[in-house]
């Protein structure tokens, strides 16, 4: 199964880690920090032209990638039911 984030990105289901509302989420100082630490590492790639509403982390040969998307995660979830992901 697959996971399309936006644009043309999609990405194995058995790699996401974890879906975040990116509004949510970054009111945490720990998660502002690891989404700092992820772009200066060049593990963050934007999949999006819009505003991103959220953030996916995905684990994959043993790299951590983050995606933003200008999905919210209502719709990614949507998406991950309806592929048999969940």
């Amino acid at each position: 199964m697959y996971l399309h984030l936006g644009q043309d990105t999609i990405v194995a289901a058995d790699t996401v880690v974890g879906v975040f509302d990116l509004d949510n989420s970054t009111i945490s100082k720990h998660t502002r920090e690891f989404l700092a630490r992820a772009q200066r590492e060049g593990r963050v790639v934007d999949v999006t032209r819009e505003l991103p509403k959220s953030f996916i982390v995905c684990w994959d040969r043993g790299r951590e990638t983050v995606y933003l998307s200008q999905m919210a995660p209502s719709t990614l979830l949507k998406r991950s039911k309806a592929g048999g992901f969940l």
